[in-house]
């Protein structure tokens, strides 16, 4: 989480909790889907060759690692926070009860989701598409490295463009890099908007919830 190859960076982690939190001054009831990619790197090449199902369920932990972590630095923050896995760990946090998560979101508290959807073959992106629809949300943000969708890698074509906004139908028809397909169809089916955008950049997160133009608007 953050610039380092792996492990969880202090200093990003507080930027990140910075623009949760001033967005949730402003009323917004925010859920956090948190991914696990940051710890999981670290042990990739001695999960070379496992079984897809043991490695999946090893991300799923990171993530309840990573969500902990946010957790404390919003407590540091003065920001109340619960986090819910859907894998069951008790002793260390409680399990995800849908009723429970709304109350939480009702009371002003962020919820952040860990685990995935508890389930291996399926990512962080449907498990963020399935707990937005399944706490009303009116906004997935997906907040990445980048600024948005383009029309090709950035990184590797200078001439890629950026989608201001872009259809859901559109984004699957032409294999965009937004979400997994699984993530994007569910999304689409529920109705529920997703913004791409950058979290790295100073006040995105708030400009986004506005309704201003950042990031990419994927729409039905």
């Amino acid at each position: 989480m953050g610039g380092d190859p792996y492990g969880i960076n202090r200093e990003t982690i507080d930027r990140i909790v910075a623009e949760i939190g001033a967005v949730a001054r402003m009323g917004v009831e925010i859920g956090v889907v948190i991914g696990g990619g940051n710890i999981f790197r670290g042990i990739a090449p001695g999960a070379a060759g496992m079984d897809r199902a043991t490695a999946d369920y090893m991300g799923m932990l990171a993530t309840v690692m990573n969500a902990l972590a946010l957790q404390d630095a919003m407590r540091r923050a003065g920001i109340a926070a619960r986090v819910q896995s859907a894998l069951n760990i008790e002793q260390v946090v409680e399990p995800y009860i849908r009723g429970k998560a709304i109350r939480y979101l009702e009371e002003g508290k962020i919820v952040i989701f860990a685990a995935g959807t508890g389930n291996p073959f399926f990512t962080t992106d449907t498990a963020a598409a399935l707990r937005g629809s399944e706490i009303g949300a009116e906004i997935v943000v997906k907040a990445t490295k980048v600024d948005g969708v383009y029309t090709a890698d950035p990184m590797r074509d200078s001439a890629a463009q950026r989608f201001s906004r872009v259809s859901f139908d559109e984004a699957i028809g032409r294999q965009l890099k937004v979400m997994d397909a699984t993530a994007l169809t569910l999304c689409r089916d529920q109705k529920l908007p997703v913004n791409v955008c950058n979290i790295f950049k100073q006040d995105a997160l708030r400009r986004v919830v506005s309704g201003e133009d950042e990031g990419t608007l994927v729409h039905v």
